[in-house]
Order: structure tokens, then C-alpha cells, then sequence
């Protein structure tokens, strides 16, 4: 029986000592004489006291309070569904927050650094990363449209999570939207060696299957080597080692030990101005191009302003970040960053199963992010992303991928950044070698899809969509 959960009140472990129809009386843990849990507690509960409990169970109860007095007991139960979540410095890899399940007494299983999950669509950046180096733009053109691959398993037939097809989309709305199509056909005209090659580089994994459906996250890692991972997509891309430890000091002071190798060239120096902060100079590893890694930070902040976290992150400083749903929703995720701080929420069951139909990376792990960013920005802060030396912007259409004037405005407007050097090439589009047909219906930007119910041949209702027919394609996949 854990003793270790505060939620809104310590947890006290209590015993059932009698069932009545409108209360329950318990005896509970360090504190004195029979107590009652009333019946507009249980509200939530399917049954009643009698058909759910019996004489001698061992529950959870907290004291329920207003205005710091006292009101009544409340059942309290440990949620069968467990999770993870580690937040780190960007720039040391300092962990300064890890929580490895709902409670250390009821499981000493730590699902941030030992759970072996599914990513799903929160690995997407590595494979939008691996073609930024190989020579595509954020408003490069990819087809949104319908695959099918032989494997030894039988015919995959990879989905969006919408269901939707959308034609030729821009890399940037491709990973707004989490589009599992246009990831496919990326993965493909780049290459699964090249994307392990960068999944390992990062830490994702020591050895990555070259298979296409692990660019959409199907193969296993941890919470931790992701939310390191994503570090250096803030930092701008040099490595980052995640460490509990800052540095060991002998008995005297001496610093015997230290994480951070970096130079800080003029910490000593007392004339630094108030406004300027000492000059730490860096030599470590560069695992990604800065220029490649400032693209990719700009894509993932339109996730959250626009794309699938719009609704779920709303903070005073500027986030980036991607969510990760896994097929039939056995694990959900949100990996994000600051300026700063690296953060990701993971949350599943031990054993495999789905969390239900409207549980989305964006939905579970959000607000979870969301709630630990508001205090932690208010004792870290976090600003505008640095951007590096050696590109310029332009304003492009992030639904067409269209060059545009300077002076252009509106909602589908982004400022996209190049590489100085560099022509960008515009009108050029890539299918991954999976062609399109001609007869495809597709959505357009903003378009909802217009459903019908109908009788089904066993005489059950069913939903489809306006543009289902006979022979449409059906699949399954991660997003």
C-alpha cells in the first residue's frame, strides 16, 4: 500500500470497517476513532458502497478541505495507467526534473530512463532533420497521398491520423500536422540509412532498424534518450550528455568532478556589465548543422502554435515541440523545448493497451507540459530561439510552399529560413517513387470532411465519410 502520494493532500491508506447506503466507515492510518466517507463521494464509482466494497478492503482516502477547513474523506485510487516525464538544461543536460510513475512505493519501475516504448510521430523530426542536411527546405514539396507497401508481413497500407489526403504539402505543414504520409515518402527519397544513421547520432537508439515504418516512431526507446535528444535541436545542435550529477567536490571545496567542460572565459572577471551575462565557450561535439537545427526548432514551434499542440500549449515564452500518438493509442507522447529547458511526458499502461478513443499525445501528456512549464519558466525564463549566422528569410506560403513577397501578410505566411549560398528550389515536388492518381479526392487546407451514418450489412449504424466509395482505401498506422 503506497504511503508516498500527495495529489491535492497526503494519501492516507485506510480499512473498510463498515458499509452503509450512505456512507463507509474506515479506519485510516494515524488518525484517531471511526471516520466516514459519504456516498457524494463515490459519484464516480459504476455501484454503490455495498456492490463495490467489502468489510476489511484496504483503500486510499484524503482529507477533502475548503478555505483550509475540513469537509469529509474522499476515496482516492492509483490509476492503473502509469507515465514518465524529465525535464533538462539544454545547454548542460542537467536533469532538473524526473518523475518515473504516479508513485515510487506502488512501483519502483522508472518509466522515464527504463520503459521501452513506441515514440510514434514525436520521432518524426528526426527524419524532417535528416532531409533538412540532405538538401531540402522547410517549404520543399511533398505528395500527401495514398501508399502501399509489400512486406513479408502482407500488405501495409500506411494513414494519416485524419484519414485525409492532401496532395502536395510543403515539408513544414507535413510536420504541423503530423502527416504519416508525406514522412513515409520522406523517409524514402532520403533514405532509412541516412535517418538511422542521424536517430543514432542523437541517441535515439544504438542500433536503428532500416525499416519505413520506423521513421514513424515504431520502434522502441525511452523517454530519456528522447528528451536529450531534443536538447540539441534547442542548443543548435551540439551534443548533449544527460547527467543527475553536476560535479563532485573533495572535502576541502576542490572540484574533483565537473559535467560541463565548456569554458567560461570571464566568469572571474567582476567588471562585466549587469546586462551581459559571462561568455561560456563551447567545443563540444556538433551533432547537426546550427542553420539545419534553427529550421527544424521553427518547424516544431509551429507544431505548438498551429499545428497538433496549438489547443494543448499556451506559454509566456516561445516553445517548440512535437506530439506522438501510437497506434490505437498504447502510448502517447509531447517532447518539447524552450530556449532553455527540454521536457516530454510519456504516458501508457505497463502492459500494452489502448487508452482510449480520444487519448492523443496532445490531450494527455499536453496539459502535463504545459503545467510543469508554467513554474519552471518562471524560475528559468526562456526567450526568442537563437538564430544562427549563415541564412536569411523568406516569406513563404506554408500551405503551397509558394515564394512571396516581402511585404506579404496573413495567416498562411511564414518566414522560412534558408541557407545563405543556397537557390532555394521552388515548384519541385517529391512522391518518395509512390505515385499519385489522378482520381484522388483530396482536402484542401481548412476543408472538414463531410460525414454520413449508414446501415451496415449486419444491420449496425456506421459513420464514413462523404468521399468513401467502394474500393477506398483503407490502412492503419502510427501519428
Amino acid at each position: 500500500m503506497a504511503r508516498d502520494i500527495d495529489l491535492d493532500g497526503v494519501w492516507h491508506p485506510a480499512v473498510v470497517l463498515g458499509i452503509g447506503d450512505q456512507a463507509m466507515q474506515v479506519g485510516i492510518e494515524g488518525v484517531e476513532g471511526v471516520q466516514e466517507v459519504p456516498r457524494s463521494d463515490i459519484k464516480w464509482l459504476p455501484k454503490d458502497f455495498a456492490a463495490t466494497f467489502d468489510l476489511g478492503d484496504v483503500v486510499h482516502v484524503r482529507a477533502v478541505t475548503k478555505d483550509g477547513e475540513f469537509v469529509n474523506w474522499s476515496l482516492r485510487q492509483v490509476p492503473e495507467v502509469q507515465g514518465g516525464f524529465v525535464a533538462m538544461d539544454v545547454n548542460t543536460g542537467r536533469v532538473i526534473s524526473m518523475q518515473g510513475g504516479f508513485s515510487y512505493q506502488a512501483s519502483v519501475f522508472n518509466r522515464t530512463t527504463q520503459a521501452l516504448r513506441q515514440p510514434g510521430s514525436s520521432f518524426k523530426p528526426f527524419v524532417y532533420a535528416a532531409a533538412l542536411d540532405s538538401g531540402y527546405s522547410p517549404a520543399t514539396i511533398v505528395i500527401d497521398a495514398p501508399i502501399e507497401i509489400n512486406t513479408p508481413q502482407g500488405l501495409w497500407r500506411p494513414r494519416n491520423s485524419s484519414n485525409k489526403f492532401y496532395g502536395p504539402t510543403p515539408l513544414r505543414t507535413g510536420i504541423e500536422q503530423s502527416r504519416n504520409l508525406m514522412t513515409i515518402r520522406l523517409a524514402q527519397e532520403v533514405g532509412m540509412d541516412v535517418i538511422a544513421d542521424y536517430a543514432e547520432r542523437f541517441g535515439v537508439y544504438e542500433n536503428m532498424g532500416r525499416f519505413l515504418a520506423n521513421s514513424l516512431g515504431s520502434e522502441e526507446t525511452t523517454l530519456y534518450n528522447m528528451v536529450a535528444a531534443y536538447a540539441m535541436f534547442a542548443n543548435g545542435g551540439e551534443r548533449v550528455r544527460p547527467t543527475l550529477v553536476d560535479r563532485v567536490q573533495d572535502r576541502y571545496g576542490k572540484t574533483v568532478y565537473r559535467h560541463d567542460q565548456r569554458d567560461c572565459v570571464d566568469c572571474n572577471d567582476p567588471g562585466i556589465p549587469a546586462d551581459r551575462g559571462p561568455r561560456i565557450v563551447s567545443d563540444r561535439e556538433r551533432v547537426m548543422n546550427a542553420v539545419t537545427a534553427y529550421q527544424l526548432t521553427s518547424m516544431l514551434k509551429g507544431v505548438v502554435d498551429r499545428g497538433t499542440a496549438a489547443g494543448a500549449i499556451n506559454l509566456p515564452v516561445p516553445v517548440a515541440g512535437k506530439t506522438g500518438t501510437t497506434n490505437d493509442a498504447r502510448d502517447v507522447w509531447f517532447v518539447g523545448f524552450t530556449s532553455n529547458i527540454a521536457a516530454g511526458c510519456y504516458i501508457g499502461h505497463d502492459q500494452p493497451r489502448g487508452l482510449g478513443r480520444s487519448a492523443y499525445g496532445s490531450s494527455l501528456c499536453g496539459p502535463v507540459f504545459q503545467d510543469f512549464m508554467e513554474e519552471a519558466i518562471k524560475k528559468y525564463g526562456g526567450g526568442p530561439f537563437e538564430v544562427p549566422p549563415g541564412g536569411h528569410f523568406l516569406k513563404i506560403d506554408r500551405f503551397t510552399g509558394a515564394r512571396l513577397s516581402d511585404d506579404a501578410t496573413g495567416d498562411n505566411v511564414v518566414a522560412e529560413y534558408f541557407r545563405d549560398g543556397e537557390e532555394p528550389v521552388f515548384g519541385v515536388t517529391y512522391d518518395g517513387g509512390f505515385a499519385m492518381g489522378n482520381d484522388l479526392d483530396l482536402f484542401a487546407a481548412g476543408e472538414r470532411e463531410q460525414v454520413q451514418e449508414v446501415t451496415t450489412s449486419t444491420g449496425e449504424k456506421a459513420r464514413v465519410g462523404g468521399k468513401a466509395s467502394f474500393g477506398s482505401m483503407s490502412s492503419g498506422g502510427l501519428y
